[in-house]
């Protein structure tokens, strides 16, 4: 017989006795990059490999703000994001040697800022250092090939930028893809006058590519060699894998700054003779990175950052 309710309906049993799931709340974290910049772009792709479980975004759709922004860089949205109400980790993902320079009030600021790196370090910007946002993948590929040519014009000057992809830059490419080797050119801004440059230099084994376009950390993985502008996203790439690097000619006076720091905290071959053949082959043993002795937390930076968006996308301040 069976078992009423107090409404006089039988009671519900088996599989429709158990109570309908309780829907969780969808959290969504807007990412924003300056995808003409390396280190903003490298910077914001590591942090996001840190977010699982979340719901990640590029743009906001509709009228629905998200439950937390990660800015890289980019202060207009910064801005634009604390006006709708939204909490905002603001990066700075690059080096800015001793310039200061605040994020925008109401933000929580963050600096990529290696532990090894030398200072001095401004003092009145008020963001909180992150160590080194290294990438998700500390381990390169067991058979490696070619070379990764990763370049940088971000913010630097006209002249310069013209002087090198026009002079070395065709006789670092030429180089690397002698002997039928392979070189992929990675650059992150001004890729149509690095085109026009190399339009008759490289042959089948030069491959140009955008840095917004192509996953530059596992383009690395399977690189054999590695030569680089100095820029944090590139230095940290290579100190986390314990990986080869020789540092191209810096450009522009922050990769001067940067390059400068370099120098005094490791021994990091710079590429002074563009003709030089030995700059495509691959070391057999030795890294600079010998030499460093950072604290074991210090790779964890894009870890940290991360945990921290989490935590504003669930309970904002």
């Amino acid at each position: 017989m069976a078992v009423l309710n107090p409404g006089g309906a039988p009671s519900p049993s088996g599989r429709d006795a158990r109570p309908a799931p309780v829907a969780v709340p969808h959290h969504r974290v807007l990412l924003v990059s300056r995808d003409d910049e390396l280190d903003s772009l490298l910077a914001c792709r590591r942090i996001a490999a840190h977010l699982g479980g979340l719901t990640t975004t590029r743009r906001v759709a509709g009228d629905a703000p998200p439950d937390a922004a990660l800015v890289c860089d980019d202060r207009t949205a910064t801005h634009r994001l604390l006006r709708r109400g939204v909490p905002v980790i603001h990066l700075h993902s690059g080096h800015r040697g001793t310039a200061a320079g605040r994020a925008p009030h109401g933000a929580l600021p963050r600096a990529h800022r290696p532990e090894w790196l030398p200072g001095p370090w401004p003092s009145e910007d008020g963001a909180r250092p992150t160590g080194s946002l290294a990438p998700a993948r500390t381990a390169r590929d067991r058979t490696r090939s070619g070379a990764l040519l990763l370049l940088s014009l971000w913010g630097v000057p006209d002249g310069e930028a013209e002087a090198f992809v026009h002079g070395p830059l065709r006789t670092l490419v030429r180089g690397a893809t002698a002997d039928g080797r392979r070189c992929e050119v990675v650059c992150d801004t001004r890729l149509g006058h690095v085109r026009s440059a190399l339009a008759d230099t490289g042959g089948p084994g030069m491959r140009l590519s955008r840095a917004a376009e192509v996953d530059v950390d596992a383009l690395h993985a399977a690189a054999a060699v590695f030569v680089a502008s100095p820029t944090l996203g590139a230095l940290v790439l290579a100190q986390a894998r314990r990986a080869p690097l020789v540092l191209l000619p810096p450009l522009g006076a922050v990769q001067r700054d940067l390059a400068g720091r370099v120098a005094r905290a490791a021994a990091v071959p710079v590429a002074d003779d563009p003709g030089d053949p030995s700059l495509w082959v691959p070391p057999e043993t030795g890294t600079p990175w010998a030499a460093l002795d950072p604290a074991p937390d210090d790779l964890r930076g894009a870890q940290r950052v991360a945990r921290g968006l989490r935590q504003l996308s669930l309970a904002p301040p």
